[in-house]
């Protein structure tokens, strides 16, 4: 799990008293370690899901509520994930590896439930 190049900036930049926050973020899927920019390894269904996160405790924090995406476009195997800050371009925020890989099927529904994503 790595927080991106562009996070680490906009965070270390709060100490220079510049604001930074995200409104919205969203989950892309990857069949390989996304790299620090998140575009690497993207998977076939290329569709973010706006998922929310549960208040930091103990430098942690959790995904809340469930992700899914329908109808998934091709047979393969999701390992990774990115956080974004659109559903759409924008910026990679964070990266990380599902605990296992996750073979779908075309045609499958995909889902990644509550507390699954954890960023710390």
């Amino acid at each position: 799990m790595s927080i991106s190049n562009y996070a680490e900036n906009a965070l270390l930049n709060t100490l220079n008293g510049t604001t930074y926050s995200v409104a919205s973020k969203y989950v892309k899927l990857h069949t390989g370690d996304p790299s620090e920019t998140g575009t690497a390894n993207a998977a076939s269904n290329t569709t973010r899901q706006l998922v929310a996160f549960s208040t930091a405790t103990s430098g942690s924090i959790a995904s809340t509520g469930t992700l899914t995406w329908s109808s998934v476009p091709a047979t393969e195997t999701y390992t990774h994930w990115s956080l974004w800050d659109s559903v759409s371009t924008g910026n990679c925020l964070w990266t990380g590896q599902f605990s296992a890989p996750a073979a779908v099927v075309a045609g499958d529904t995909f889902q990644v439930t509550s507390l699954t994503l954890t960023l710390d």
